[in-house]
């Protein structure tokens, strides 16, 4: 089985609970107002990977960088549900968590036989469209107000109560060539600001 995907980083700590591997997805058919990444959305670009292949790539970043867990992002995951249903299953068996992000909303998916097998195997399920006009980045990982937490087992369940203690993140990468990429939760404003920084143009200058 095979998934077309935008990227994947081996090691995180800004896209849910602890260090994580987190894998975009290519192709959304939602296409929210406002997304901050519509280049994700084109399910024409991205690159194709079995299924066994990520796994392995899972598999190393535990054992090099000690993950707790694997976030799906996209793109939109259940686009392509039955195939990451069968990875989530892999990184289960492997014991780590999984952690989900849809624009559908989890009622909807639960009436989807495609979409079950991805629910089965996620601990955390962040549902629901991003909505422009509701930005909203106080709690974590979530970019606006109408987006919910579902805590699908009891992996993450002491957190329910304290998601207002976590704080939005970035991560900033800068690659021999230059590219610069980023990753975690911020309004385009911040975003600006820091890339307008001084600082920051310096190290890109280098």
């Amino acid at each position: 089985m095979e998934l077309v995907i935008h990227r994947y980083l081996p090691h995180t700590t800004v896209e849910g609970p602890g260090k994580r591997f987190c894998l975009w997805v290519q192709g959304c058919s939602i296409r929210c107002e406002g997304c901050g990444i519509p280049w994700t959305w084109s399910k024409k670009s991205g690159k194709t990977m079995k299924v066994e292949e990520l796994f392995r790539e899972i598999k190393k970043s535990k054992d090099e960088n000690n993950i707790e867990g694997v976030t799906f992002l996209g793109g939109e995951p259940f686009d392509q549900a039955e195939a990451l249903g069968e990875l989530a299953l892999l990184v289960k068996n492997l014991g780590l968590t999984v952690m989900t992000f849809s624009g559908y909303l989890y009622e909807d998916l639960q009436k989807r036989n495609a979409a079950l097998n991805l629910l089965a195997n996620t601990d955390l399920l962040i549902d629901g469209p991003f909505i422009k006009d509701k930005l909203d980045l106080s709690r974590p990982w979530v970019g606006s107000s109408n987006q919910r937490y579902h805590f699908l087992t009891a992996s993450y369940k002491h957190l329910e109560n304290n998601l207002m203690t976590i704080g939005n993140k970035i991560e900033i990468r800068i690659g021999e060539d230059g590219s610069v990429s980023v990753n975690g939760m911020a309004t385009q404003q911040t975003l600006s600001e820091l890339f307008d920084r001084k600082e920051f143009r310096k190290i890109k200058s280098k």
